[in-house]
């Protein structure tokens, strides 16, 4: 069986490596380098690194089984992109969604990153961002003395928290996952006020900072979830190794 995932998150990767164990020829294909490390080298499974077009994506599941999209939830674009590309290919499509999480009743919650950066605008104290260095952008306007960024510890990301202006001294470059102990020792170290997230579920920490936010005593934003349909992990797997049997 021909399986292309489309990942980059830790579902992703325990598919990937699942599915090669139980005799699978797996393609994995995400857009950096970094993504390309965190998956690993196992047999079975072919890596292929670099933002792909749409034709990129349809070529790249030509003669698949099936496609499985373990993208981020935030990734509406890619996920857009990549239902297209599995009809267009004629791969049998599944979407590999991690839960969301339940958000705590004093949670703040906006749709975008944009409008997190609106809402923060005429209140005072320092700004923890941890939605991934794409959507620093958005927060340039700010004070940047006020803005703490944590990113992955990757060229891209130090880039783009230059280019929105983050002081040097300002940015926490570091993988997770992370404890709420550290979370909190963060937030209280550089004394933050208000912590803004995307909700990533279990894999992405949300309720390890939820837990030190509400700790520390700072407002958690949360940039909603972009509309989408999918399965868990066990779901996906469930329906691959059922497939597996008719191969």
């Amino acid at each position: 069986m021909k399986v292309v995932v489309f990942g980059g998150t830790t579902e992703g990767r325990e598919l990937s490596h699942t599915l090669a164990a139980l005799g699978a020829s797996v393609t994995v294909c995400v857009a950096t380098d970094y993504g390309r490390q965190q998956q690993g080298v196992a047999e079975g499974i072919t890596v292929r690194t670099g933002h792909l077009d749409a034709d990129g994506m349809t070529a790249a599941l030509a003669g698949a089984d099936l496609c499985v999209d373990a993208t981020h939830p935030y990734a509406a674009t890619a996920t857009a992109n990549i239902r297209a590309a599995s009809e267009r290919a004629g791969a049998p499509y599944k979407r590999l969604l991690r839960p969301e999480s339940a958000l705590p009743a004093d949670a703040v919650t906006v749709p975008d990153a944009a409008a997190a950066a609106s809402y923060l605008a005429d209140k005072p104290g320092n700004v923890l961002l941890t939605t991934g260095s794409r959507e620093l952008q958005a927060f340039a306007y700010l004070d940047r003395a006020r803005l703490y960024a944590r990113v992955l510890p990757a060229a891209e990301s130090l880039d783009l928290c230059g280019s929105a202006g983050i002081p040097s001294r300002n940015i926490i470059a570091m993988q997770g996952p992370f404890s709420a102990e550290l979370d909190l020792a963060l937030l209280r170290h550089f004394d933050i006020r208000y912590l803004v997230t995307k909700d990533g579920g279990g894999p992405g920490g949300f309720q390890e900072k939820a837990k030190a936010a509400a700790l520390a005593g700072a407002t958690l934003i949360v940039l909603r979830r972009p509309d989408d349909a999918g399965e868990d992990y066990e779901t996906v797997l469930r329906y691959c190794k059922e497939l597996l049997k008719c191969m």
